[in-house]
């Protein structure tokens, strides 16, 4: 089961392909429920992200996807899986880590994040899996005003599709990028993860300093 969702991330231009072929126009609403569920829930931060925005793209530039219908769905899908993570969050608040069903290290790190950069947070995991589904429903917690939040949100998942969307409409085309489409992929997995890899190092750099 894992060893199959993992392929399904790693080859997401070959089922995203499939799907195509077999559903149509549905593929958009597919589309949609994905990136809204993976931006909208903290309990799905494991599901494609940058790595869909990109290949959704690339299938634009190919003619299978209408790249106008892309973006607005992709923004859509971000802007109101944010507000729905920002309300689960101001809602439920702390009892959703009490229930055991997300990892709470995940919460302290997204609230490491946030100390650290403010509001702005927001816009900046937009770029960081993981941090990105769990940053709405921090600011959700802490009661952030939500008409702040929702500037900052629309701004983010404005910026974050456009980024990978595009990238995904001008370079999947190019022959290199089309036939090493897998490792373009993994190359993109590697590198959204690379921030957090560097804060796991910092905080693991401090943690091993003795204490004065």
């Amino acid at each position: 089961m894992i060893a199959e969702f993992i392929d399904i991330i790693l080859h997401v231009d070959k089922y995203l392909n499939s799907i195509i072929i077999s559903y149509g126009t549905l593929t958009y609403l597919l589309l949609f429920f994905i990136i809204f569920l993976e931006t909208g829930f903290v309990v799905t931060p494991f599901l494609p992200g940058d790595s869909l925005l990109f290949a959704a793209g690339a299938f634009a530039a190919l003619g299978s996807l209408n790249i106008s219908v892309i973006l607005i769905i992709f923004i859509a899908a971000a802007v109101l899986g944010d507000t729905v993570n920002y309300w689960i969050g101001n809602y439920f608040g702390e009892k959703v880590f009490s229930s055991k069903l997300v990892n709470e290290r995940y919460y302290e790190k997204t609230r490491d994040f946030y100390r650290k950069y403010g509001p702005k947070t927001i816009v900046l995991a937009r770029f960081v899996p993981i941090i990105r589904t769990f940053a709405p429903f921090v600011a959700g917690i802490g009661k952030m005003d939500y008409s702040k939040f929702l500037s900052f949100n629309v701004i983010g998942g404005i910026l974050w599709v456009l980024l990978f969307t595009l990238a995904g409409y001008f370079f999947g085309g190019i022959n290199f990028v089309r036939e090493n489409f897998s490792m373009v992929i993994i190359a993109i997995i590697i590198i959204s993860f690379i921030p957090v890899l560097i804060e796991y190092i910092k905080h693991k750099s401090i943690s091993a300093r003795p204490a004065k």
